[in-house]
């Protein structure tokens, strides 16, 4: 795997079921280590600066089923089972919010919804 100058890389995580995409976030290889021995995602907080379970406060965990590499070994995809929104918002996905513009162009009024 490829991390960053930080010792991170992106982290996908897509319903297994779906192929919706749920969620990014940031994975270091201690992260990864975690979430390939025992099956639950675990990411690296780049806020907190510190590992994070995914759904030890929420009970929303992701449960791993697969996890690929891209071509270049700097991205994860982990195909999951979601027991729960996978977004903080309460959202199934953190994708949620469509952004708009013309001709290409994102306008300030789209990025303040």
């Amino acid at each position: 795997m490829k991390f960053d100058e930080k010792g991170l890389l992106p982290a996908i995580a897509q319903d297994a079921q779906t192929g919706e995409v749920l969620m990014l976030a940031y994975m270091n290889k201690e992260s990864l280590e975690k979430t390939l021995s025992t099956g639950q995602a675990w990411f690296y907080s780049r806020s907190r600066q510190e590992l994070w379970h995914k759904g030890a406060t929420s009970g929303n965990y992701l449960n791993v089923k697969r996890v690929l590499i891209d071509c270049d070994e700097d991205t994860v995809l982990l195909q999951v089972e979601a027991l729960g929104p996978a977004c903080h918002t309460g959202n199934r996905s953190c994708f949620f919010r469509e952004l708009s513009g013309g001709a290409g162009i994102i306008s300030e009024d789209s990025l303040q919804r």
